[in-house]
Formats: structure tokens, C-alpha cells, sequence
């Protein structure tokens, strides 16, 4: 008798949906690209960008080519995932949909949300106009254009009437990003634009970091905390601690009642998570970031991962840090789970014997400016390093992790150049000519006045 055929009925694909294009969302999805399960990442902007870098697009030293990546060109060898560029507006939990803006609904078996964190201005929303923070490509952007325009309106305001408003560069918020924005300004206004202007000492600019808290870089140790500010003062930059700003205006910053006078405000001093956080409905900590278990997973919902600046995640007692490094280790970790899920290796609940995510922490690094650092470094060895030693680090590290070769080299390229020539490559001015504040005041009190010069004589 002849053998029957039987028909053998092939289980689905199971869907994920990631949420985000950043460092959690990015590992996830090359993860999850070698797996048999059908990927559709959504993200607003179709580049993934190397967030550490930003800074040195806000200060001209970098193009945000350099620190950019085409998602799709990240996946094209992985079939299995598709792109979106859109933006998740809402969820329906039973369903598991996810509700994009265009009114596109996405069914997932999984979901992974890492959309990451925006700024927070501490409920005075209308100051995000006159003191930009640094998070996107466009708000790099946007602060390069005022540094640089305020040293191009100062040159014009001194041919013309032979004195300009003091050169006063305020950084509210003392942390990582707020003294890297502060040595890099201090930088660029000493080494690289000195040669540059014919009426102006660019020189001669101040830069002042306000923070609230008694320290700055108040995550690192108290070692490393005076060694930053050692390096900061030998840059010419001033910080004061304790200053809570009560107000910001164009032109000038209030501290309690006093006033700081200011032709460029910076925002370095708070963030909040992606309001999808609060959307899903679950427990948020005071930011909304979303908190987690041990896989990752709000209470409730196995089936859901949140990963980076958008979770809260706490391990021996303390919160992991909303930096890279956990981002990128979350979303190893989010994809490496649901691979053993799907694949029905665990136990007969399908997460019996699956280990917790654990952060290993490789250390911190901070850049002050040109060979100066700070760092604290976990593995493969301990140590507090300042300094060159430490500018080293940093450049290597960050260089090493930037996604796609090209990326690396252009960056080094830049880098060596700037270097070894005092030259910024990427100094352009792009967009609107005003700057906010600008000759705000009728009594120019404090500002740099000299006498009259002649249109063609260089500065003394």
C-alpha cells in the first residue's frame, strides 16, 4: 500500500515590532535579523545616530554624516526585516498592536520599545526656545548655528560700531554632556578660531557652567569629579554649584535674582523618557521611564521589552544609567530572549530557565576638551584616569563603536586633522541670522568695548 503524503501545517512567524532606532533598538534588530521571526522596526528619522558624538557636531568639529548610519543599510543582509519610518502614537495592549501616526495598526507576537528619553525642562517647557539641549541631529545643529553665529555678530557689531556684547556662553546643567558642550566652546573660541576674525579676540569668551547639585558629573567619583574641574579651569571655564536657575530670557539667565548676562543659553540639566512609556499604561518612575523585572519586561506583560533611557531597570540596589552601554546590552539581551522563546527551549511556561539581564558595567568616560577627561573604568581592569590617558580612551572607544566602516575612518580623519591643524572642517552657519538676546540690552554693562577701528586694520 502506498504511503500517504501528510500534510504537515508550518507555524507562523513569529512578529516582532521594535520601537526605535537608537542603541537599543539597533542591537536588538541585528540580533533579531538572524533569527526566524519577521522584524518591522519604526523610527521617525531614517538614520541611527551615535548619540556620545552629538557634541562635536554642535561644536563644528563633526558633519552629522560622521556620526550617522542609514538604518535600512544596517539590515539590507537581513531579509527578514522591514523599515518603517513612522511614528507609534499608542498601543492596544489585549490586541498587542501597536497604533503608528500615519493610522497604520502593527499586530506583534513581541514588542521591543527603546525610544529612548527627550529633554525636561522641569515644567517651564518655554525656555526650550532660548536654551536648546542636545539630543537630535537638528538640535546640533541649531546650537552650532548660535555659537558661531555669535562670534560672526560680535566681528560685524565691532567694524561697525567699534564695541559688542561680552561673549558670555552659559551651560545650565553640569553633567557629562554639559561639560563636554563647555570644554569643546572653550576649545573652539582659544585653538581654532583665534586665526579666523580681524576685530574680535574669540579668546576672550566666557563660558559658564551653572549646576544645581553641590558637584558636577555627580555620577562619578569625588576623584574624578575635581580632576574634571581642574581640567575645566585650566580651559578658562567657570562653574558654579548650587545654582538653581529661576529664569531664562533672551539675552540673559536668572539665579535667583540675580541676572547672567548670555548671548548663547544651553540646556544640559534634565531629561525625561519618550512619553510612550506612559502611554502603555504601566508603572513609571517620576522621568516616566517604565519599570521593569528581571527580563526587562513590565509587570504583566512577558511579551513586551523595554530597553535603554525608557526603562527603569535596578540592579544591586541602584539604577542603571541611561547611557549607551546599558541601551546597547538591553537590546542584545530583549533579542537574545525572545529567540529562546520562540524556539520553546525553556520551560513549559515558555520563560522557566531563562537568565535575568544583568548589566555589565565597563566604566564612564567624559571628554573635558582637547587631551582632557575624565574616566572611570570598571573592565578589564579599574581605574580613574584624568587627562590625556583618559582623552585617549575616550576617542578610541567611541571611534571603536562607531557603527560602519566608513564612519570610523572619517572620523579619525577628522579628528587627526583637527588635530594636528587647529582647524574645524564642519563650521557652517545654516538657517536663520538672528540670535536670541542679542543686543537685548540698552546699557551694555560688562560687554567687551574698545575704540572704534578702522574696517581694514586687524585686531590688536
Amino acid at each position: 500500500m502506498a504511503a500517504q503524503a501528510v500534510a504537515r501545517r508550518v507555524p507562523a512567524r513569529k512578529r516582532v515590532v521594535i520601537l526605535g532606532g537608537g542603541f537599543g533598538g539597533v542591537n536588538a534588530v541585528m540580533a533579531l535579523g538572524k533569527l526566524p521571526v519577521d522584524v518591522t522596526l519604526v523610527d521617525r528619522r531614517n538614520y541611527h545616530l551615535f548619540q556620545p558624538l552629538l557634541y562635536q557636531v554642535a561644536l563644528a568639529v563633526l558633519s552629522p554624516a560622521d556620526i550617522a548610519q542609514p538604518i535600512r543599510a544596517l539590515v539590507r543582509d537581513h531579509p527578514n526585516v522591514d523599515v518603517l519610518m513612522d511614528e507609534a502614537v499608542g498601543f492596544d495592549l489585549p490586541l498587542q498592536r501597536v497604533q503608528l501616526k500615519t493610522g497604520v495598526q502593527l499586530e506583534y507576537d513581541y514588542l521591543i520599545i527603546a525610544t529612548g528619553s527627550t529633554h525636561s525642562y522641569f515644567g517651564r517647557d518655554e525656555w526650550a526656545k532660548l536654551a536648546p539641549g542636545l539630543k537630535t541631529v537638528e538640535d546640533a545643529t541649531e546650537i552650532r548655528r548660535r555659537v558661531l553665529l555669535a562670534f560672526e555678530l560680535a566681528e560685524r557689531q565691532m567694524m561697525e560700531k567699534g564695541t559688542h556684547p561680552a561673549l558670555n556662553f552659559v551651560i545650565i546643567g553640569g553633567g557629562p554632556t554639559g561639560v563636554e558642550l563647555a570644554g569643546a566652546i572653550s576649545d573652539i573660541a582659544r585653538l581654532y578660531m583665534t586665526r579666523d576674525f580681524r576685530h574680535i579676540d574669540p579668546s576672550m569668551a566666557q563660558v559658564l557652567i551653572l549646576e544645581g547639585g553641590p558637584n558636577i558629573l555627580s555620577s562619578y567619583p569625588e576623584d574624578l569629579q575635581r580632576k574634571a574641574l581642574e581640567q575645566l579651569d585650566e580651559l578658562g571655564v567657570k562653574v558654579r554649584t548650587g545654582a538653581h536657575v529661576s529664569d531664562v530670557q533672551p539675552g540673559h539667565v536668572m539665579v535667583g535674582d540675580e541676572r547672567i548676562d548670555a548671548v548663547v543659553t544651553l540646556w544640559a540639566a534634565g531629561v525625561q523618557a519618550s512619553p510612550l512609556g506612559k502611554l502603555l499604561g504601566v508603572a513609571t518612575d517620576k522621568r516616566g521611564a517604565v519599570v521593569v523585572d528581571g527580563h526587562l519586561n513590565p509587570p504583566g506583560h512577558p511579551e513586551i521589552f523595554i530597553c535603554g533611557d525608557l526603562a527603569h531597570f535596578e540592579q544591586d540596589g541602584k539604577q542603571v544609567p541611561g547611557v549607551a552601554q546599558p541601551a546597547m546590552q538591553m537590546g542584545r539581551y530583549a533579542a537574545k530572549r525572545i529567540g529562546r522563546l520562540v524556539a520553546t527551549t525553556l520551560g513549559s511556561d515558555g520563560s522557566g530557565r531563562d537568565e535575568q539581564f544583568r548589566y555589565f558595567d565597563k566604566g564612564d568616560m567624559a571628554t573635558i576638551g582637547r587631551k582632557a577627561a575624565v574616566a572611570k573604568i570598571e573592565w578589564p581592569f579599574k581605574a580613574h584616569w584624568s587627562g590625556f590617558p583618559a582623552w585617549m580612551t575616550w576617542l578610541v572607544v567611541h571611534i571603536f563603536f562607531l557603527i560602519g566602516f566608513r564612519n570610523r575612518l572619517s572620523v579619525f580623519r577628522q579628528w587627526a586633522w583637527t588635530y594636528l591643524t587647529f582647524s574645524d572642517g564642519a563650521r557652517l552657519i545654516t538657517g536663520s541670522q538672528e540670535l536670541p538676546g542679542w543686543n537685548a540690552q540698552d546699557d551694555p554693562a560688562g560687554a567687551l568695548t574698545t575704540k572704534a577701528l578702522d574696517m581694514n586694520s586687524p585686531k590688536s
